[in-house]
């Protein structure tokens, strides 16, 4: 089991085989189909249970939970893409040909929406060869929300 992939986490080496094997093993076989969807709106669950503030704070909990180093890419008016790499991000999609980052999409999207107060969904599109992911957040300017407290 030398082969087991390593994130550097606050400068320790943790093992990520745990987090694969929940996350691209376990919860793909128990939700089967619904993975997808289900992940999305877990993800946005999650951003409820922990709302972060700006979007230093949005990098610091995707390197915390293991997700990957997250960047702007672009924006416009309504839409911002979002590159999710490395080595977690390279390694499930080296390892699984169906890789989902719906989990990060949805957190991103509740984030989004909590701190800017406007209607907001998110997408991912894979991009196996340069081994990154953009998520892709839209929102409606003209739908606000009443965040709840």
């Amino acid at each position: 089991m030398e082969n087991i992939n390593k994130e550097i986490i606050k400068d320790e080496l943790v093992p990520s085989f745990g987090y694969e094997l929940l996350r691209d093993t376990l919860i793909p076989e128990l939700l089967g189909k619904h993975t997808s969807e289900l992940t999305y709106w877990a993800g946005k669950h999650l951003a409820r249970r922990f709302p972060l503030n700006n979007f230093e704070e949005i990098t610091t909990f995707f390197y915390e939970a293991c997700w990957g180093s997250i960047t702007l890419s672009s924006e416009k008016k309504n839409r911002k893409v979002y590159r999710l790499s490395g080595p977690i991000v390279e390694k499930r999609l080296e390892m699984d040909e169906d890789a989902c980052f719906k989990l990060e999409a949805g957190f991103l999207a509740q984030q989004f929406e909590r701190q800017n107060k406007v209607l907001t969904e998110a997408t991912n599109e894979i991009h196996k060869r340069s081994s990154i992911v953009e998520l892709i957040v839209q929102w409606d300017s003209s739908i606000p929300i009443e965040i709840e407290k």
